[in-house]
Protein backbone atom coordinates (compact mmCIF):
# COMPACT_ATOMS: atom_id res chain seq x y z
CA UNK A 1 0.00 0.00 0.00
CA UNK A 2 1.24 3.47 -0.86
CA UNK A 3 -0.06 6.98 -0.44
CA UNK A 4 1.00 10.14 -2.19
CA UNK A 5 -0.02 12.70 0.34
CA UNK A 6 -1.46 13.22 3.83
CA UNK A 7 -0.03 14.24 7.19
CA UNK A 8 2.53 11.46 7.17
CA UNK A 9 3.95 12.71 3.88
CA UNK A 10 4.12 16.30 5.08
CA UNK A 11 5.36 15.71 8.62
CA UNK A 12 8.60 13.70 8.96
CA UNK A 13 8.06 11.11 11.69
CA UNK A 14 11.58 11.56 13.03
CA UNK A 15 10.90 15.21 13.91
CA UNK A 16 7.49 14.82 15.59
CA UNK A 17 6.55 13.04 18.81
CA UNK A 18 4.42 9.93 18.55
CA UNK A 19 1.77 11.64 20.64
CA UNK A 20 1.54 14.45 18.09
CA UNK A 21 1.46 11.97 15.23
CA UNK A 22 -1.36 10.03 16.88
CA UNK A 23 -3.33 13.22 17.56
CA UNK A 24 -3.07 14.08 13.86
CA UNK A 25 -4.05 10.58 12.75
CA UNK A 26 -7.10 10.58 15.04
CA UNK A 27 -8.14 14.19 14.42
CA UNK A 28 -7.62 15.16 18.05
CA UNK A 29 -5.79 18.42 17.38
CA UNK A 30 -7.38 21.84 17.46
CA UNK A 31 -8.03 21.73 13.72
CA UNK A 32 -9.70 18.28 13.67
CA UNK A 33 -7.66 17.61 10.56
CA UNK A 34 -9.29 16.53 7.33
CA UNK A 35 -6.36 14.09 7.11
CA UNK A 36 -7.57 12.12 10.12
CA UNK A 37 -8.20 8.41 9.70
CA UNK A 38 -11.90 7.59 9.27
CA UNK A 39 -12.23 3.80 9.44
CA UNK A 40 -12.83 2.68 13.07
CA UNK A 41 -10.64 -0.44 12.83
CA UNK A 42 -7.78 1.51 11.21
CA UNK A 43 -8.05 4.16 13.93
CA UNK A 44 -7.93 1.40 16.54
CA UNK A 45 -4.82 -0.07 14.91
CA UNK A 46 -3.11 3.33 14.80
CA UNK A 47 -3.94 3.84 18.49
CA UNK A 48 -2.59 0.38 19.36
CA UNK A 49 0.71 1.11 17.60
CA UNK A 50 1.28 4.73 18.64
CA UNK A 51 -0.48 5.34 21.97
CA UNK A 52 1.66 5.59 25.12
CA UNK A 53 2.45 2.43 27.05
CA UNK A 54 0.64 2.06 30.36
CA UNK A 55 3.84 0.93 32.06
CA UNK A 56 7.46 1.97 32.31
CA UNK A 57 10.07 -0.70 31.50
CA UNK A 58 10.60 -3.31 34.22
CA UNK A 59 14.09 -4.70 33.63
CA UNK A 60 15.41 -7.23 33.28
CA UNK A 61 12.34 -9.27 32.30
CA UNK A 62 9.87 -6.50 31.50
CA UNK A 63 11.30 -4.63 28.52
CA UNK A 64 8.77 -2.70 26.43
CA UNK A 65 7.90 -3.72 22.89
CA UNK A 66 8.26 -1.16 20.11
CA UNK A 67 6.73 -1.91 16.71
CA UNK A 68 9.18 0.47 14.98
CA UNK A 69 12.95 0.08 15.12
CA UNK A 70 13.77 3.07 12.95
CA UNK A 71 12.24 6.42 11.97
CA UNK A 72 11.95 5.02 8.47
CA UNK A 73 9.74 2.16 9.70
CA UNK A 74 7.55 4.62 11.58
CA UNK A 75 7.24 6.85 8.50
CA UNK A 76 6.40 3.85 6.32
CA UNK A 77 3.75 2.75 8.82
CA UNK A 78 2.08 6.17 8.76
CA UNK A 79 1.86 5.98 4.98
CA UNK A 80 0.59 2.39 5.23
CA UNK A 81 -2.14 3.36 7.70
CA UNK A 82 -3.45 6.08 5.41
CA UNK A 83 -3.48 3.70 2.46
CA UNK A 84 -5.28 1.11 4.60
CA UNK A 85 -7.83 3.73 5.63
CA UNK A 86 -8.57 4.39 1.95
CA UNK A 87 -8.96 0.67 1.12
CA UNK A 88 -9.70 -1.23 4.36
CA UNK A 89 -11.33 -4.28 2.79
CA UNK A 90 -8.49 -6.68 3.61
CA UNK A 91 -8.55 -5.64 7.27
CA UNK A 92 -12.33 -5.98 7.38
CA UNK A 93 -12.10 -9.47 5.90
CA UNK A 94 -9.45 -10.48 8.42
CA UNK A 95 -11.49 -9.27 11.39
CA UNK A 96 -14.66 -10.92 10.07
CA UNK A 97 -12.98 -14.33 9.68
CA UNK A 98 -13.82 -15.26 13.28
CA UNK A 99 -16.33 -13.91 15.76
CA UNK A 100 -14.64 -11.46 18.15
CA UNK A 101 -16.29 -10.60 21.47
CA UNK A 102 -13.34 -9.78 23.76
CA UNK A 103 -11.37 -6.57 23.62
CA UNK A 104 -8.08 -8.41 24.08
CA UNK A 105 -8.83 -10.73 21.17
CA UNK A 106 -9.75 -7.74 18.98
CA UNK A 107 -6.41 -6.11 19.83
CA UNK A 108 -4.57 -9.36 19.05
CA UNK A 109 -6.20 -9.53 15.61
CA UNK A 110 -5.30 -5.91 14.86
CA UNK A 111 -1.67 -6.33 15.91
CA UNK A 112 -1.42 -9.63 14.06
CA UNK A 113 -2.70 -7.96 10.89
CA UNK A 114 -0.03 -5.26 11.18
CA UNK A 115 2.71 -7.83 11.74
CA UNK A 116 1.57 -9.80 8.68
CA UNK A 117 0.96 -6.90 6.28
CA UNK A 118 2.73 -3.84 7.68
CA UNK A 119 6.15 -2.42 6.75
CA UNK A 120 7.99 -2.98 10.04
CA UNK A 121 8.38 -5.90 12.47
CA UNK A 122 7.19 -9.18 10.95
CA UNK A 123 5.19 -12.07 12.42
CA UNK A 124 6.74 -15.51 12.83
CA UNK A 125 3.95 -17.13 14.86
CA UNK A 126 0.98 -16.14 17.03
CA UNK A 127 -0.75 -17.93 19.88
CA UNK A 128 2.01 -20.50 20.37
CA UNK A 129 0.95 -22.99 23.09
CA UNK A 130 3.57 -24.43 25.44
CA UNK A 131 2.76 -27.89 26.75
CA UNK A 132 4.49 -30.39 28.99
CA UNK A 133 3.32 -33.87 29.94
CA UNK A 134 -0.10 -33.22 28.46
CA UNK A 135 -0.57 -29.99 30.41
CA UNK A 136 -0.71 -26.53 28.86
CA UNK A 137 1.77 -24.26 30.64
CA UNK A 138 0.78 -21.12 28.77
CA UNK A 139 0.66 -19.49 25.37
CA UNK A 140 3.03 -16.97 23.77
CA UNK A 141 1.07 -14.19 22.11
CA UNK A 142 3.51 -13.30 19.34
CA UNK A 143 6.91 -14.43 18.07
CA UNK A 144 8.26 -11.72 15.75
CA UNK A 145 11.38 -10.75 13.87
CA UNK A 146 12.56 -7.21 13.26
CA UNK A 147 13.92 -6.10 9.90
CA UNK A 148 17.37 -6.23 11.50
CA UNK A 149 16.88 -9.87 12.48
CA UNK A 150 16.16 -9.60 16.22
CA UNK A 151 13.88 -12.39 17.48
CA UNK A 152 11.31 -11.14 19.97
CA UNK A 153 8.59 -12.68 22.10
CA UNK A 154 5.75 -10.17 22.63
CA UNK A 155 3.03 -10.42 25.24
CA UNK A 156 0.09 -8.12 24.49
CA UNK A 157 -2.33 -6.73 27.04
CA UNK A 158 -4.94 -4.00 26.58
CA UNK A 159 -6.41 -2.91 29.89
CA UNK A 160 -8.91 -0.40 31.24
CA UNK A 161 -8.54 0.07 34.99
CA UNK A 162 -10.24 2.46 37.38
CA UNK A 163 -8.29 4.05 40.21
CA UNK A 164 -10.02 3.10 43.46
CA UNK A 165 -7.50 4.39 46.00
CA UNK A 166 -7.49 7.44 48.26
CA UNK A 167 -10.45 9.58 47.15
CA UNK A 168 -8.78 12.71 48.47
CA UNK A 169 -5.78 12.24 46.21
CA UNK A 170 -3.51 12.92 49.17
CA UNK A 171 -1.68 9.59 49.00
CA UNK A 172 0.42 8.25 46.15
CA UNK A 173 -1.46 5.62 44.22
CA UNK A 174 -0.41 1.96 44.36
CA UNK A 175 -0.65 -0.29 41.35
CA UNK A 176 -3.11 -2.38 43.37
CA UNK A 177 -5.44 0.64 43.44
CA UNK A 178 -6.16 0.17 39.72
CA UNK A 179 -9.00 -2.30 39.38
CA UNK A 180 -11.05 -3.70 36.54
CA UNK A 181 -14.60 -2.37 36.22
CA UNK A 182 -16.07 -5.73 37.23
CA UNK A 183 -13.63 -6.12 40.14
CA UNK A 184 -12.18 -9.33 38.73
CA UNK A 185 -8.82 -7.93 37.69
CA UNK A 186 -6.17 -5.68 39.24
CA UNK A 187 -3.15 -4.04 37.68
CA UNK A 188 -0.59 -5.28 40.20
CA UNK A 189 -1.77 -8.85 39.70
CA UNK A 190 -1.68 -8.50 35.93
CA UNK A 191 1.86 -7.11 35.97
CA UNK A 192 3.04 -9.91 38.27
CA UNK A 193 1.50 -12.50 35.91
CA UNK A 194 3.26 -10.89 32.95
CA UNK A 195 6.66 -10.76 34.63
CA UNK A 196 6.54 -14.08 36.47
CA UNK A 197 4.66 -16.31 34.04
CA UNK A 198 3.95 -15.00 30.54
CA UNK A 199 7.22 -13.32 29.57
CA UNK A 200 9.46 -16.21 30.79
CA UNK A 201 7.58 -18.82 28.70
CA UNK A 202 9.90 -18.58 25.69
CA UNK A 203 12.96 -19.15 27.91
CA UNK A 204 11.70 -22.42 29.39
CA UNK A 205 13.36 -25.68 28.41
CA UNK A 206 10.03 -26.99 27.20
CA UNK A 207 9.79 -24.23 24.59
CA UNK A 208 12.07 -26.20 22.24
CA UNK A 209 9.15 -28.59 21.71
CA UNK A 210 7.20 -25.85 19.92
CA UNK A 211 9.65 -25.94 17.01
CA UNK A 212 10.63 -22.30 17.47
CA UNK A 213 14.07 -22.98 18.86
CA UNK A 214 16.73 -20.47 19.73
CA UNK A 215 16.86 -17.42 21.95
CA UNK A 216 13.89 -15.05 22.11
CA UNK A 217 13.90 -11.65 23.81
CA UNK A 218 10.68 -11.19 25.83
CA UNK A 219 8.93 -7.81 25.70
CA UNK A 220 5.57 -6.58 26.94
CA UNK A 221 3.13 -4.61 24.81
CA UNK A 222 0.73 -3.07 27.36
CA UNK A 223 -1.72 -0.41 26.20
CA UNK A 224 -4.99 0.94 27.52
CA UNK A 225 -6.65 3.64 29.61
CA UNK A 226 -6.63 4.43 33.32
CA UNK A 227 -9.64 6.19 34.80
CA UNK A 228 -9.64 8.50 37.81
CA UNK A 229 -12.51 9.71 39.94
CA UNK A 230 -13.48 13.15 38.72
CA UNK A 231 -11.58 15.72 40.75
CA UNK A 232 -9.03 13.24 42.11
CA UNK A 233 -5.43 13.44 40.86
CA UNK A 234 -3.21 11.00 42.78
CA UNK A 235 0.52 10.81 42.28
CA UNK A 236 1.29 8.08 39.77
CA UNK A 237 2.82 4.85 41.01
CA UNK A 238 6.42 4.42 39.92
CA UNK A 239 5.42 1.55 37.62
CA UNK A 240 3.26 3.73 35.35
CA UNK A 241 4.28 5.71 32.30
CA UNK A 242 3.13 9.25 33.17
CA UNK A 243 1.97 9.76 29.57
CA UNK A 244 -0.62 6.95 29.83
CA UNK A 245 -4.12 7.50 28.48
CA UNK A 246 -6.47 8.94 31.09
CA UNK A 247 -10.20 9.18 31.61
CA UNK A 248 -12.60 9.87 34.48
CA UNK A 249 -15.21 8.04 36.49
CA UNK A 250 -18.22 9.28 38.44
CA UNK A 251 -21.01 7.66 40.40
CA UNK A 252 -24.57 7.64 39.12
CA UNK A 253 -25.39 10.09 41.91
CA UNK A 254 -22.69 12.52 40.76
CA UNK A 255 -23.38 12.14 37.05
CA UNK A 256 -25.92 15.00 36.61
CA UNK A 257 -23.61 17.57 38.23
CA UNK A 258 -20.64 16.30 36.23
CA UNK A 259 -22.53 16.21 32.94
CA UNK A 260 -23.99 19.71 33.26
CA UNK A 261 -20.46 21.12 32.96
CA UNK A 262 -20.19 19.57 29.48
CA UNK A 263 -21.95 20.38 26.26
CA UNK A 264 -21.42 16.95 24.73
CA UNK A 265 -23.70 14.53 23.08
CA UNK A 266 -23.18 11.28 24.93
CA UNK A 267 -22.99 7.67 23.87
CA UNK A 268 -22.45 4.33 25.60
CA UNK A 269 -19.28 2.69 24.25
CA UNK A 270 -19.54 -1.05 23.56
CA UNK A 271 -16.49 -2.98 24.73
CA UNK A 272 -14.99 -3.34 21.25
CA UNK A 273 -14.95 0.47 20.96
CA UNK A 274 -12.71 1.00 23.99
CA UNK A 275 -9.46 1.51 22.05
CA UNK A 276 -9.10 4.69 19.98
CA UNK A 277 -11.13 7.85 20.59
CA UNK A 278 -14.21 7.69 18.41
CA UNK A 279 -14.91 9.63 15.22
CA UNK A 280 -18.25 9.54 13.49
CA UNK A 281 -19.46 11.03 10.27
CA UNK A 282 -22.56 13.12 10.84
CA UNK A 283 -25.04 11.21 12.97
CA UNK A 284 -28.39 10.80 11.26
CA UNK A 285 -31.58 12.14 12.74
CA UNK A 286 -32.63 8.56 13.50
CA UNK A 287 -29.40 7.70 15.34
CA UNK A 288 -30.63 7.22 18.88
CA UNK A 289 -27.23 6.23 20.29
CA UNK A 290 -26.15 9.89 20.69
CA UNK A 291 -28.19 11.34 23.52
CA UNK A 292 -28.18 14.04 26.17
CA UNK A 293 -26.94 13.41 29.71
CA UNK A 294 -30.37 12.74 31.22
CA UNK A 295 -31.30 10.23 28.53
CA UNK A 296 -27.96 8.49 28.97
CA UNK A 297 -28.55 8.23 32.73
CA UNK A 298 -31.91 6.59 32.08
CA UNK A 299 -30.34 4.16 29.60
CA UNK A 300 -27.74 2.89 32.06
CA UNK A 301 -29.82 2.97 35.26
CA UNK A 302 -30.65 -0.78 35.03
CA UNK A 303 -26.94 -1.63 34.80
CA UNK A 304 -25.41 -3.30 37.86
CA UNK A 305 -21.80 -2.46 36.97
CA UNK A 306 -19.74 0.39 35.52
CA UNK A 307 -20.57 1.58 32.01
CA UNK A 308 -18.09 3.30 29.72
CA UNK A 309 -19.46 6.37 27.96
CA UNK A 310 -17.99 9.02 25.68
CA UNK A 311 -18.86 12.66 25.11
CA UNK A 312 -18.83 14.12 21.62
CA UNK A 313 -18.56 17.57 20.10
CA UNK A 314 -19.74 18.40 16.61
CA UNK A 315 -17.23 20.10 14.33
CA UNK A 316 -17.95 22.62 11.57
CA UNK A 317 -18.62 19.84 9.08
CA UNK A 318 -21.14 18.06 11.29
CA UNK A 319 -18.78 15.24 12.23
CA UNK A 320 -18.84 13.99 15.82
CA UNK A 321 -15.47 13.84 17.59
CA UNK A 322 -14.92 12.18 20.96
CA UNK A 323 -13.61 14.69 23.47
CA UNK A 324 -14.11 12.85 26.76
CA UNK A 325 -14.49 9.28 27.99
CA UNK A 326 -15.11 7.67 31.33
CA UNK A 327 -17.17 5.30 33.42
CA UNK A 328 -20.42 5.87 35.24
CA UNK A 329 -20.43 3.50 38.22
CA UNK A 330 -23.16 2.43 40.66
CA UNK A 331 -23.20 4.44 43.87
CA UNK A 332 -21.99 1.51 45.96
CA UNK A 333 -19.19 0.54 43.53
CA UNK A 334 -16.43 2.74 45.04
CA UNK A 335 -16.60 1.02 48.42
CA UNK A 336 -16.52 -2.46 46.85
CA UNK A 337 -13.61 -1.34 44.67
CA UNK A 338 -11.61 -0.02 47.64
CA UNK A 339 -12.04 -3.32 49.46
CA UNK A 340 -10.94 -5.27 46.39
CA UNK A 341 -7.86 -3.04 45.99
CA UNK A 342 -6.78 -3.87 49.55
CA UNK A 343 -7.17 -7.64 49.32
Amino acid sequence: MTIAEGPAARMPAASVSRAALLDTLLGLGDDASVDALREPAVRDLAWLLLSPDLLRPHPPAGALADPFNTPQELQATLDWLHALDATPELLHQDLAATRITRLGRYAERLLGFFLCHGPATQLIAAGVPLRHAGRTLGECDFLVRTREGARLHWELAVKCYLHAGDSNGAEAARLADYVGPNLKDRFDLKLAHLLDHQLPLSARDEFASTGYTGAWTPQMFVKGWLFYRHGVTPTDPAELDPAHGRGWWVTQRDWPAFACAHTHKWRVLPRLEWLAPQYRMQAGADDSSYVDANTLAAQISPQHGPTMVAGFLEDDTGHLLERSRGFIVPDDWPEHARRYAKQ
